[in-house]
């Protein structure tokens, strides 16, 4: 049965530990060899679109890449029959979408993997990779706990999953009506914190995010308002564990979701975190393709 990554709970726990282990082999098996990949984005890449790339290369295959307006999803053809189009050529579909539900709807159309690479939804790559830089960090990930501070998104989503399977907890703080719902809170088995203070107390990682998203630019105004506080500062990260590291998706934007003193300071891990997107995708993609 082909098998998908959506989001990062597509995967089991023993799955997931598979993939880490998988994307911890500094010489991974050429498990692409003389195959295509396509990478569809909708949506501008820095980070992923290199990961992703390289990944493919690293593991012997050939990448194609496509932006959205070269495809059109539902405009020159419907998402179904683009992705099986691709199918015919590629022995995988990545894609990064705006709307998540093409994602479902290309998985439900063929036979080969398609992997997210970021949908309004959710961004399993990411999660992987962060979980990677815990690991690299403190040698294990059971017990550990995340303070995610900011805005509820995507990357909180999934970050909250892929804790949840390996035995470690996340902690919200987020501004009034910006966190996770009852139900999310649930699911997650997660607490939600109207003070960053209390969500950072004693956390071994703390976590940020911008505050506006792609596709959220008439909202900037708005949620740098109602954001105003929740930066995370050397004051701020002083309230976690003495040994806390600092973690963000990136791009950051300085003196808004975070201080350049703790971006740029030596509690910052963002650019092992971001190295290891390209192991996070080579993981994956080597799991998915056995």
């Amino acid at each position: 049965m082909t098998r998908h990554l959506l989001d990062v709970d597509d995967l089991s726990s023993a799955e997931l530990a598979e993939v880490l282990d998988l994307a911890a082999v500094a010489a991974p098996v050429r498990v692409l060899e003389g195959k295509g990949v396509a990478c569809l984005f909708e949506k501008p890449s820095a980070r992923t679109r290199n990961a992703t790339e390289m990944a493919i290369v690293e593991l012997g295959g050939h990448p194609v890449t496509m932006r959205g307006e070269e495809v059109g999803l539902d405009v020159r053809e419907s998402t179904e029959d683009v992705a099986r189009t691709l199918a015919c050529y590629h022995a995988a579909i990545c894609a990064r979408v705006y709307d998540h539900t093409k994602l479902e709807r290309m998985a439900a159309a063929v036979d080969v993997p398609v992997v997210n690479l970021l949908s309004d939804r959710a961004h399993p790559c990411q999660a992987i990779a962060d979980l990677l830089t815990l690991r690299q960090e403190f040698g294990h990930l059971d017990g550990l706990t995340v303070a995610y501070i900011g805005d509820w998104n995507n990357v909180a989503r999934s970050l909250g999953l892929a804790l949840g399977l390996v035995g470690a907890a996340i902690r919200f703080g987020c501004p009034p009506g910006y966190g996770p719902g009852a139900a999310e809170l649930d699911l997650l088995r997660a607490t939600l914190s109207e003070r960053p203070e209390d969500a950072v107390k004693g956390a071994d990682a703390v976590y940020t995010d911008v505050w506006t998203s792609m596709g959220q630019e008439d909202e900037a105004a708005a949620r740098r308002s109602a954001f105003a506080g929740w930066t995370v500062t050397p004051e701020l990260m002083s309230a976690a564990a003495p040994e806390a590291i600092f973690l963000h998706c990136l791009p950051a934007h300085r003196g808004e979701e975070v201080d350049a003193a703790v971006l740029d300071g030596p509690a910052s891990r963002v650019w092992p975190q971001a190295a290891n997107r390209l192991a996070a995708a080579r993981g994956a993609l080597w799991w998915l393709a056995r």
